[in-house]
Order: structure tokens, then C-alpha cells, then sequence
């Protein structure tokens, strides 16, 4: 994170001081198939899961209960120690913060692949942790599996807990032993989890954008934290990542996305399913942010993936993310021209004519505007309209723009409600 304008305190991290469920990290090295596990603990398919390793990046949280006891399930990138890619080491230092975070850590190892170095590596450095570890057997689908499993106590962790992320075996005890060490180590009940509906609970402001506009550069900037990996390469974040924030003492849940491509675009299966998930995500969004890059102009693409947000149903803000990059180089008069400009041509492609702000997660400066912008719709979206006052409306539009005849008669409308 770079210097800049700073976030008041009102619009804060949740982590700060906001009360907060159990944390169970789950780390191991690539293609181990944690994602797959985590899915099923938590009874969802939101992580993107393939047989390529590394495909999951970033820090994700997935609420999860059992036996009436709630918790979150931190689903984080494979840990290579011996890979030095800036990428890879970013992925490394996300672990490495939901290990501190958490209160719990499942380390998962492939039972069938056996002990790797990278596996010794890791259980070396979990060895050091004062928090409880479970050794997570992974991957015993088949009679004689569990006979691998039982090799994985040379790790010095424990007894392996064998389980198949993909069939489910096994993940009843896994998920009584976590909840045991749960209770253990705060020393207190631990809340049941939430059963929300897609529109309950804290307003989900869904960040959307084509890829590498700075769209996980505009949530770190707002938590005041590298809680998305941030890099130059395109299509760094697959899979929607909820963050919760602080906003004057109300919970707010910020949703990351990968970056939408037309699906023309779109290469692999890896890709598919994160462009499905981030449409998904928008779906349960009540406010979508969609970032463009003011350096750019406003694209084709910006204009689709304004679209895509309101086809979803949610109230839409167009932020030009760095805005400090286009006036840094002319007045800003010529800057608001083309502002303008873009203003004019969102207003007649997209119906709702979103309001359109600048920023700039670099330096800071607007990206709370935007967020309460965002905030403001979202609330407005959710109001209820007096039944008298829509009445009046529908009777309007009707006198203006008189439904059609049907076999020679006109469709009256007497109520709405």
C-alpha cells in the first residue's frame, strides 16, 4: 500500500475491534484439494476447484456450522516455500495471515501423493504455532487409501484425520474435531451460524470490473490492508472473496470478483467457472461497484459489465479508478471533458443511468466517496415503495404509454402493489 489520502475511522476494517466468529484456516500445498474440502464443509461450490494446481489465490471465507456451532472457513492459496514468483510469494504471505488470524489451522495433505518437501516444509512451520493444528488426510476415495493416510504421522502433527473432500468421508468427525479445538481454545460457546437469505443480513456491495482495472487495489485501500493479492497480471483474483468493513459502526460486506470478460474471451474451464461465480455474485449483491480505469476511457467492455450489474439486480456506481493517473498529465479541465464524455455515453447505454464518480486507490483519494455512494443506492434499492404513491406512477405510465390492444380490446389496470 502506497501513502495517500487515509480512511477515516468511521469506515474501517472490520477486523478492528468488530466482533467476529471462530476462524478455522485451511493451508497445504498446491492441488492438496483443499478448495474441494472446503466446499463441502461448508455445503457450497463457491471456490473455483480444478486439477491444475494453484488455483485458488487468495484469502476466502466461507461460513460454516455444525452441531449448532458457527464458524468461518478460511480457504487459502497452495503454499510452495520453494517457489520465489512474486505471485507465489503473495499467495504465501495471504496464508501466512490466515494462519495468525485464525484460531484454529487444517493443514491438508494429498494421502495418496504422500509426504512431499513441500508438506515437511509446512508442518515444520506449524510445529511452531501455539494454536491448534489438525493433520487433514485428503483425498482417500478408495480402499487402501487410508493405509497412505496413516504414513502422514511422520509429519509430527498428530494423527492424520482421513477424509474425501470430493465424497464426503470422513468430514463428520474432521468437523467434530474442529469444533472441539473451537471450544477449547476460546474458552466459551461459540455462536451458531446465520442462516441469511441472499438479501438479509449486513448490505453485500459486489466490486465488479473487466480485468486489472484495480478492483481488489480498491478494497485493499478501503480495509487499509493487503487482504486481496495485488499485481500488474491480468486475472490475479478467481474467486468472490467477502470482506467484511466498518462503516459508522455498521457491518458491510465488500465482495471482490474476478475481473468479467466477454465470454468469447474466456479460456479454460478455470476461467469459465470464475466469470460464473462473479455474475453469481453480483446476483447477491444489493450494490454493485464497477470499476473502470480512467487512463482508458470508458470501454465496451465497462459499459457489458454495467450491464451485467444491473441485469442482476443491483443499484450501480461507476467508479474510475486512477483518476490520478489522467490528471496527472493535463489540466483538469481537459480531464473533466472527457469525464463528461463518459458520463454521456454510460447515461444512454446503461437505463439507469448510474452515477459516475473518479478515484483513486493509489493515493486514496474518492474511494470513500464511492463506497457510501454505493451504500446510499444500495438502502434506496431496498425501500418500499407506499402503495397509494405506486399507483399514481403505474396510472402515469400507462396514460403515456398505453398498453397494447388483445383481440380488440385494451388491458385496463385498476391496483398495483
Amino acid at each position: 500500500m502506497t501513502g495517500g489520502e487515509e480512511i477515516p475511522a468511521e469506515v474501517a476494517g472490520a477486523g478492528a475491534g468488530a466482533p467476529r466468529r471462530p476462524r478455522v484456516a485451511v493451508v497445504g500445498f498446491p492441488n492438496a484439494g483443499k478448495s474441494t474440502l472446503v466446499n463441502r464443509l461448508s455445503g457450497g461450490s463457491e471456490a473455483v476447484t480444478d486439477s491444475e494446481p494453484g488455483v485458488t489465490r487468495d484469502r476466502r471465507s466461507l461460513p460454516c456450522e455444525w452441531n449448532g456451532i458457527g464458524f468461518e472457513l478460511i480457504d487459502t492459496g497452495g503454499m510452495d516455500m520453494a517457489d520465489s514468483d512474486e505471485l507465489a510469494r503473495s499467495v504465501q504471505g495471504q496464508a501466512r495471515a490466515a494462519i495468525e488470524d485464525a484460531d484454529v489451522v487444517m493443514l491438508v495433505v494429498d494421502a495418496r501423493a504422500g509426504i512431499g518437501p513441500g508438506d515437511s516444509e509446512l508442518a515444520a512451520l506449524l510445529r511452531g504455532s501455539p494454536k491448534p493444528v489438525l493433520l487433514v488426510a485428503n483425498k482417500v476415495d478408495r480402499p487402501g487409501d487410508e493405509a497412505s493416510a496413516a504414513e502422514l504421522h511422520g509429519l509430527g502433527l498428530g494423527d492424520p484425520l482421513p477424509v474425501s473432500g470430493t465424497h464426503g468421508l470422513g468430514t463428520g468427525d474432521l468437523l467434530d474435531r474442529v469444533t472441539a479445538e473451537l471450544e477449547g481454545a476460546r474458552g466459551e460457546e461459540v455462536p451458531a451460524a446465520s442462516h441469511d437469505g441472499a438479501r438479509e443480513g449486513p448490505p453485500r456491495i459486489a466490486i465488479l470490473g473487466r480485468p486489472n482495472v484495480g478492483k481488489s487495489s480498491l478494497l485493499n485501500r478501503l480495509l487499509g490492508s493487503e487482504r486481496v493479492i495485488v499485481s500488474d497480471r491480468a486475472g490475479t483474483t478467481r474467486d468472490p472473496i467477502d470482506t467484511e468493513l466498518l462503516v459508522d459502526g455498521a457491518t458491510v460486506v465488500l465482495v471482490d470478483t474476478a475481473g468479467l470478460r466477454r465470454r468469447g474471451k474466456v479460456a479454460g474451464t478455470i476461467g469459465f467457472y470464475a466469470q460464473l461465480r462473479t455474475e453469481r455474485a453480483a446476483e447477491r449483491a444489493d450494490a454493485a461497484i464497477v470499476v473502470c480505469d480512467a487512463s482508458e476511457g470508458l470501454t465496451s467492455e465497462d459499459l457489458r459489465v454495467g450491464e451485467v450489474a444491473m441485469k442482476s439486480g443491483c443499484a450501480t456506481v461507476l467508479a474510475f479508478n486512477k483518476w490520478d493517473l489522467v490528471t496527472a498529465d493535463g489540466p483538469s479541465g481537459a480531464a473533466s471533458l472527457d469525464l463528461e464524455d463518459a458520463r454521456a455515453r454510460a447515461h444512454k447505454k446503461l437505463r439507469l443511468r448510474p452515477p459516475l464518480l473518479t478515484c483513486s486507490a493509489r493515493t486514496g483519494r474518492g474511494v470513500e466517496a464511492v463506497l457510501r455512494q454505493a451504500l446510499a443506492l444500495a438502502e434506496r434499492a431496498g425501500e418500499r415503495v407506499p402503495t397509494p404513491q405506486l399507483n399514481k406512477l403505474v396510472a402515469a405510465v400507462v396514460a403515456d404509454r398505453p398498453p397494447p390492444a388483445r383481440h380488440g380490446r385494451r388491458l385496463r389496470l385498476y391496483y398495483a402493489a
